[in-house]
């Protein structure tokens, strides 16, 4: 592929994004393709060298702040229509509640995930806190002189202790799971708000 290909399949795939950012982003790979080429590379390979389109434009739509998109989608291409106004407020009954509903859904989702994140990371606490009373409470055990408490305390502290050291790697797998779907799911939404429009 060559930098025309690419710059005209980046526009493409930017398709619905501010249209200063679209610029501001072909500008800056045309840029970064020709210092590849300055440094001896030919057109292909300093192209190759940029990385691919669809990785790209990911990158790009984390990058963007939702509220800039939010501002783009809101703001109208054109005036609207008087016949538009009386159905917006017609079915304000209708769609607003929808609309609140559905935004309350969400947002109730993703509390309930980090939610169930701040539990296990609660779990994990408590079996260390449980390790260290049996530890301190065979030790006490000991002092008073009754082997066998003391035994099946530490036995138990032991036990508790292997099982939070088990947890506390999938607490840290779950951490980085949330946090990777949390991400993925933001990309998602600012996907969504941006669209694709059709080619003019």
């Amino acid at each position: 592929m060559n930098k025309q290909e690419f710059l005209i399949g980046l526009r493409d795939a930017l398709s619905g994004f501010p249209q200063d950012d679209v610029e501001e982003r072909i500008a800056f790979y045309g840029e970064m393709i020709d210092d590849r080429m300055e440094e001896g590379m030919d057109e292909e390979e300093a192209v190759a060298e940029v990385g691919r389109i669809d990785e790209i434009r990911e990158q790009i739509v984390a990058d963007i702040p939702f509220t800039k998109l939010v501002k783009e989608k809101v703001k109208p291409k054109r005036a609207l229509r008087a016949w538009e106004i009386l159905l917006i407020v017609l079915g304000f009954p209708v769609w607003f509640p929808l609309l609140v509903a559905a935004c309350a859904i969400l947002l109730s989702l993703y509390i309930v995930v980090w939610v169930l994140l701040i539990a296990l990371w609660a779990i994990e606490i408590s079996l260390w806190v449980c390790t260290l009373g049996g530890i301190a409470a065979a030790i006490v055990y000991f002092i008073q002189g009754s082997i066998p408490p003391a035994l099946m305390m530490l036995g138990t502290a032991f036990v508790i202790a292997g099982l939070s050291i088990f947890l506390f790697f999938g607490c840290v797998e779950a951490s980085k799971g949330i946090l990777k779907l949390t991400k993925k799911a933001g990309v998602g939404v600012k996907s969504v708000l941006i669209g694709k429009e059709n080619a003019k």
